[in-house]
Order: C-alpha cells, then structure tokens, then sequence
C-alpha cells in the first residue's frame, strides 16, 4: 500500500496579501478510509503559478517544517505567505514529506514509489485584496501531484494529475494505479522487470514499447494515472507509433478524465495521446468507438476493478466482448493491477477462466509495505 498526503481542510481560493492561509492536513491511505498510524514530518512550501516558466511547478521556497503527523490529532495549520507577495499574483501550497528541492513530486521508478507518502499541491490560491476571510471563504474541490516518468536517458516526463477533494471513488487516485503505472515504467526501460526471462513480461514488453502498432484499450480508468504513463512511455519509446489508446470509465469520471489529459498533451504524440471514452459495464453492448477498432485490441488494462464484487458479472462481459474483437491469431494479453481489500476479491480469478483467460502473476509494487500492489498478465485462450 501506499501513503498519500491530503488536505482534510482544503485552503481557501483566495487569500489577502496579508495571509495567512488556513487549512488541515491529512495522512492516510489512497480512499482515506485509514490514517496513517505512525509518525511522519510534514513541511510545506510555496509554488508560484507564472505563466512563464517551463518547469514543473517550481517549489520557489525552501520546505518549512509544519508539524509532526499523528493520526490522533487533527490540527488546523495557518502559514504565512511567501514574502513580498503582490495583488493578483497565485500561489499553490505544496504539502511534503521530504525537505528538499523536488520534494514535491512523485518519483514512479520501482526503488522510490511510495517510500515515503505522496505529496499533495494545492490548486491556484489567488491573492486578492477583496477576498472574503474566514468561514465564509471559498474551499479549493480539487488537489494535484506531479508523477515523474522517465522517458529517455537523461529526459524525464512529468504527468500532472488532478484529483477531487471529494469522495467520488472515480475522481482519485488508487494504489493499484500507481503500482501499475511504476511496473510500466520499468517494463519501458529494463528487458524484464526483476530480472529473468518471463515469457508473458517479455510479450508485453514487446507489443507496449516495441511494436509499431499498438491498440489499447483501459477499463475503469479513474483518474487517467495509467493510461498517461502508458502514453507518455509509448510516445518516447516509439519513432512512429500507430493505433490507439482508449481510456475509459463512466459518465461521470469523464470531466475530470478528460481535463487529465488535455493538461498532459505535451507528452503524448499522435495517435498515442489517450482518448477519453465512457464505457458502462452495464451496456448491453460495447460503444461504436470500441467496436470499430481495427483488428481489435492488442491490450487490454485494468487497476483497481475489484474493489465492488457486485460488478463483476458485468465486468467480466464486457471483458468477453473486448477479447472477441481480435482476431483467433492474435489474442489480446490482459494487464491487471491489483491491491486486496478483500479475500472475495479473488473470485474474478476464476470467472476470468470461464472466458478464456488465464492470470498469471508477475510482478508487485510493496510501496510503505502491508498489502503490495499485485501485477498480473493474462493470455486468451478462445473457446477454452
């Protein structure tokens, strides 16, 4: 599992010059369904938003220590603006675990991820001599991190991510995304990740950052984290790549979906950017943008789809209809990030079997340590 730095009292949208800025911090897990029980230093920083720069949200001043996190107490934190802040200028607050630099982003190379909590940034705090102070100021509903990706020898991506301050479970991030999203980024840049000749790994490998053409497809994709990574990586490591990569979820998760991936554009060549579209399990029948893909797919992902076993008939149809648009020659390979929550969860082992498909796991993410994210490949079998 891994650790995640939030704002249980999100800052205010403005602030005066004179500050300060009030707010909550909170440490828990990825749902924030559990806090973290033990100790952990937290420091903050100030990040001007200019319209000039070229780096990643700039930390332009040093971290501060702002307290000492303990799950028992809940404290609201007022810190001073930078010095010499000006009418109109905006600041994000950055929340860290670590003092330094480049604390503030998200390092998703295997040694590092989740070591040590995620930080959090938040949105643009505008400073206005006109904004409203106190209770009645207005909240900030969304929070960002940056996750690094390495691209290309001495060439890093940076991925932006925005998540909601609600609780709408397909407007964050989830562990098993993340996971996911590191074991491509080691699957990009090693031959095998964790050494040795896996026949599965290797084919992976081979149709995500080899093959010319390659049609993916993500299934309850939340937040975009996967698909940007997987895109960015593609992007990199393909001269001229072709076919697609939908990245899909509900109605409601297309908003925010959508803005992920217009806010990454810069990453991603063409055909390679991802391409928001809703897909309901629950549909009789797959949408035409799905349906029309040439060829079918040649993968098929998956993170986090096991947290609400109910939906696992539907899921496992819909899943049917994607491995039937291949071609019997060519069967799609099935990626699976998976962290558990619940034993019953691993029932969709043995459904996936009922439709021809075989997991096999071949990788994991340990992060802060108790339950690791899980990696599994699953080949098609058709007719089995």
């Amino acid at each position: 599992m891994f650790n995640y730095i939030f704002f249980l009292r999100p800052p205010p949208t403005q602030v005066s010059p004179s500050g300060p800025v009030t707010f909550t911090p909170q440490l828990a897990n990825d749902l924030r369904t559990e806090n973290f029980a033990g100790e952990e230093q937290i420091f903050y920083s100030w990040s001007l938003v200019s319209p000039n720069t070229s780096e990643s949200y700039p930390v332009i001043t040093p971290p501060q220590k702002l307290t000492v996190w303990r799950s028992s107490n809940f404290k609201e934190f007022s810190v001073p603006l930078p010095p010499r802040v000006r009418d109109g200028q905006a600041y994000r607050l950055v929340l860290t675990a670590r003092q330094h630099a480049r604390a503030h982003i998200v390092n998703l190379v295997a040694h590092d991820v989740g070591e040590r909590p995620f930080p959090v940034m938040s949105m643009p705090i505008v400073v206005s001599s006109r904004a409203r102070a106190g209770p009645h100021a207005e909240k900030q509903q969304s929070i960002e991190r940056v996750y690094r990706v390495p691209l290309q020898a001495e060439k890093d991506g940076f991925l932006t991510v925005r998540e909601q301050t609600s609780f709408d479970l397909d407007k964050k991030v989830w562990d098993s995304g993340i996971g996911l999203s590191s074991w491509l980024v080691e699957l990009a840049h090693q031959r095998v990740p964790g050494g040795g000749e896996h026949q599965l790994v290797s084919r992976t490998k081979n149709t995500l950052f080899t093959s010319v053409r390659c049609r993916a497809i993500e299934l309850g994709a939340g937040t975009g984290t996967v698909s940007l990574t997987l895109g960015a990586l593609r992007s990199a490591s393909v001269a001229h790549g072709d076919g697609c990569i939908l990245t899909t979820d509900l109605d409601s998760a297309l908003p925010l979906l959508t803005h992920n991936v217009a806010t990454n554009g810069i990453l991603f060549k063409d055909p390679l950017r991802p391409q928001p579209l809703a897909l309901d399990w629950d549909e009789e029948t797959l949408p035409s943008e799905v349906r029309t893909v040439e060829g079918g797919f040649d993968v098929i992902i998956m993170a986090d789809v096991t947290y609400n076993t109910a939906s696992f008939p539907a899921l496992v149809r819909t899943l049917s209809r994607l491995l039937r648009l291949s071609p019997p020659d060519r069967p799609p390979i099935v990626v699976l990030g998976y962290k558990e929550r619940d034993p019953e969860e691993r029932t969709l082992w043995d459904m996936a079997k009922g439709i021809g498909v075989s997991f096999e796991r071949v990788g994991e993410r340990i992060g802060a340590g108790r339950d690791p994210v899980e990696i599994w490949v699953g080949m098609y079998e058709r007719g089995a």
